[in-house]
């Protein structure tokens, strides 16, 4: 075995994901498919681990696999700048900030529901169930 390449056990050790995880990013098509040993275990190259870290971190910022697959062409493309990664960032907080707006709707609709519910009532009569059942809405 080549010391630069990993098994699927220490690439995974490495990256500090779980062998599934590895596995599910290489059907996505975010890992390349490593060569296989006579044996048949999986040997990928060194580097794959810290493209592991930039996919987690990636998804700990809110992009999409399918984002996370764009960035990492744009990453090895000659003709990006980082204006480009930029102009993805700017994207990704006008989402979120899309996001957050939708769940404080959410947040102060469910407030005002549970305001009119003193929890007393049958469920049947329950007011937050009626606001839900209710057509208007």
């Amino acid at each position: 075995m080549d010391m630069k390449s990993l098994t699927i056990g220490r690439l995974a050790k490495q990256a500090g994901v779980n062998l599934e995880t590895v596995r599910f990013y290489e059907r996505r098509g975010l890992l390349a498919k490593p060569p296989r040993t006579a044996s048949g275990y999986r040997l990928f190259p060194a580097d794959t681990a810290r493209r592991l870290r930039f996919i987690r971190r990636a998804q700990e910022l809110g992009f999409s696999l399918t984002e996370i697959g764009e960035l990492l062409s744009l990453r090895v493309s000659r003709r990006t700048t980082s204006a480009d990664i930029r102009m993805w960032a700017e994207a990704k907080i006008a989402d979120i900030e899309a996001k957050i707006s939708s769940l404080e709707c959410m947040k102060k609709i469910l407030r005002k529901l549970t305001r009119v519910c003193d929890g007393c009532a049958p469920v049947a009569e329950c007011p937050i169930l009626e606001s839900l059942d209710r057509e208007d809405a």
